[in-house]
């Protein structure tokens, strides 16, 4: 009986601190796209690839992390959710672009380690900003590391790297 206790105790413990609410991560996701865009009013339709033109991309973009956004008649951009791996676990992100599909901002949403948080930082996130499918990002070449964050900083540049690589090619084939 004091085993079940205990296995209860850490699955209430795992329930309260180590998964993110979805719907308040969608809220904070959305949050984020009204401030880009400022505005309110706009609506999200989701993207999705077909399985076919998934399997060549870097990212696998599926209705679920990759959408346009619009304000009436108006596409404002895009928005892509994803995580990417820290340490020990995964931080969520969110990569906003305009219309012409440049970065216009990117927020880690929630960072789930003790240590590496500085990449959510916006001073280490503008590196990003004016990327386009065109453009490449590298710690090697053209992104800043940042000490005692070296798992999450790479992790989190990769993701860009995948990310700008699979909208090159859906531009390239005129799918955006």
């Amino acid at each position: 009986m004091k085993w079940m206790q205990v296995c209860g105790f850490l699955l209430a413990l795992l329930v309260l601190f180590g998964f993110e609410n979805p719907n308040e991560l969608n809220k904070r996701a959305l949050k984020e796209v009204a401030k880009t865009f400022e505005t309110e009013s706009f609506t999200v339709e989701s993207i999705s690839v077909s399985d076919s033109e998934n399997v060549n991309l870097s990212i696998q973009l599926t209705g679920q992390n990759f959408f346009r956004i619009i304000s009436g008649d108006n596409l404002l951009g895009y928005a892509f959710f994803d995580q990417a791996p820290s340490k020990t676990a995964k931080f969520d992100y969110l990569v906003v672009f305009n219309a012409q599909l440049k970065v216009i901002n990117t927020k880690v949403l929630v960072y789930r380690e003790e240590y590496g948080g500085e990449i959510g930082s916006k001073r280490w996130l503008k590196q990003f900003l004016g990327k386009t499918g065109g453009d490449r990002v590298s710690v090697n070449s053209n992104i800043d590391v940042i000490s005692g964050a070296t798992i999450s900083v790479n992790s989190m540049t990769k993701a860009m790297d995948n990310l700008l690589v699979t909208i090159g090619m859906l531009q390239d084939k005129n799918l955006l």
